[in-house]
């Protein structure tokens, strides 16, 4: 089901809240209604929800209603944390400048990043945003290797640059006629349930990194030399896609070998995310990048991101002779909040949270999965969950409707859920790292339902038991 554009109209209204005084008289002074970027979808288009407030993993509506967030992993520790927002206003109050002067709060944020990444990322780069990121890191890349191509994902999303959306396939394979740039070369996504190497594959990793090898060999047959590698650390936008265990140390080496770098993208999984690591690339064990980008759940909200990267490749950008600097990048009030939301995240046990709420969470949906048949596979890491829906098991059909009237459905009981990959069949869980058992059981509870009603109309039941040639019970789930 596309979603339409929606164009944002404010008609005059009344004042019905004193705490909403300004914002409604601003309203009002608009004689005529007026469009807002109509290249901009809003979540839930059909019926949009204006959000006034939120706390924790809640956010409220004009009218109070209270909505469970299951979206924002932009809002990493809670929506509107005391701690971040005190840490925010009393820097505020003090000082707030670009990164030309010296300010303890820099360096003391510096230091505290570098503390949870491998001793050889020892260098900081502070931007505003994930893209601003990512495209630094391209740079880097570029003038550290002195070679132009760039290796991306299928499916890969980095960015809304004219430098990322030319290595997003995400973005670029919307537009009809895009002409795909011959610097960039797109690789399988290690999907193991969709993919052209599955689960069943005696050596999937080294099957896909293959595939990123045989990219370097014909670049080189046109006389081009790749300077990056670049893969979120755990596919978003893809469909939640869980690579392969040695498939990144499988890649490096093959981009490594081919004089290029190994970026790591973690702008929607990194800082805890996963549970069992503070960064989503260190699920590859024994693997550090040569670049890592950071953003989104850096400042809870707050626009900072970050990039990271050895003292070799920062001196090869400083020897270019082109001065780097961001004039918001690395400021006081940006620092204070980062630093607070590394404080939340240790205070509050975050990390730990994600590992056991993400565990009950993939434990409920596999229930469901043995339950209903549109549900076709299970997948995630902490609180960074997918539930692939398909209508055929065997054939992995695309539930994409079904998908979208369960979103809907849910937002209807005040759960705001998304479905993204490249048929938005997949339901993603991305929540506020303070999600609870309490939250993941209604969510569950909320779907179940829905599932129940979608195949009762559709007709769909789950395979009937068959017997086993040792003549044992086995249920049918493929």
């Amino acid at each position: 089901m596309a979603q339409e554009v929606v164009s944002a109209h404010f008609p005059a209204t009344k004042n019905q809240d004193d705490h909403h005084d300004h914002q409604l008289l601003q309203y009002q002074c608009i004689k005529t209604p007026f469009s807002f970027s109509p290249s901009c979808k809003v979540f839930f288009s059909h019926d949009p929800i204006k959000i006034v407030r939120a706390k924790g993993q809640y956010m409220y509506d004009e009218n109070g209603v209270r909505y469970l967030d299951c979206i924002n992993n932009v809002a990493h520790v809670g929506h509107s944390h005391p701690m971040v927002v005190k840490a925010g206003a009393e820097q505020m109050e003090l000082l707030n400048t670009n990164s030309r002067f010296l300010h303890d709060n820099l360096v003391q944020y510096a230091q505290r990043l570098q503390a949870t990444l491998p001793e050889k990322l020892s260098v900081c780069y502070f931007v505003n945003s994930g893209s601003e990121a990512n495209d630094l890191a391209l740079r880097l890349a570029w003038e550290y290797t002195g070679h132009k191509d760039v290796i991306t994902l299928d499916n890969a999303y980095h960015g809304h640059v004219s430098s990322l959306i030319n290595i997003s396939p995400y973005k670029f394979h919307q537009l009809a006629n895009a002409e795909q740039s011959k610097s960039v070369h797109v690789a399988l996504s290690p999907d193991l349930y969709r993919g052209n190497y599955r689960q069943d594959h005696p050596d999937p990793a080294t099957a896909y990194a293959d595939d990123v090898n045989n990219l370097i060999q014909k670049a080189h047959e046109k006389g081009h030399k790749v300077a990056a590698f670049i893969a979120e650390s755990l596919q978003s936008c893809g469909g939640q896609v869980i690579p392969p265990a040695g498939y990144f140390q499988k890649v490096a080496q093959h981009v490594h070998q081919a004089g290029g770098l190994f970026i790591a993208d973690e702008v929607q999984v990194g800082f805890g995310r996963v549970g069992t690591h503070f960064w989503a690339f260190q699920l590859q064990e024994d693997f550090v990048p040569d670049i890592v980008t950071m953003g989104k759940p850096i400042g809870n909200g707050h626009p900072m991101s970050c990039v990271v990267t050895t003292r070799e490749v920062a001196e090869a950008f400083k020897n270019s002779g082109m001065e780097y600097f961001n004039t918001f990048g690395g400021n006081p009030v940006s620092c204070a909040i980062g630093l607070a939301v590394l404080d939340v995240i240790e205070k509050e046990d975050l990390q730990g949270n994600a590992l056991r709420v993400g565990g009950y969470l993939m434990r409920l949906l596999e229930q469901q999965k043995e339950k209903h048949p549109l549900v076709g596979d299970i997948r995630g890491r902490g609180l960074f969950v997918g539930a692939e829906l398909v209508r055929d098991r065997v054939k992995l059909t695309p539930a994409t409707a079904e998908a979208q009237d369960i979103i809907y459905k849910l937002k209807e009981q005040h759960i705001l859920l998304s479905a993204d990959g490249p048929h938005r069949n997949v339901l993603k869980f991305k929540p506020p790292m303070c999600f609870s058992e309490e939250d993941a059981d209604m969510v569950v509870e909320k779907i179940d339902q829905i599932l129940t009603d979608i195949e009762k109309a559709l007709g769909l039941q789950m395979p009937s038991t068959v017997h086993t040639e040792n003549g044992s019970h086995k249920r049918n789930v493929n």
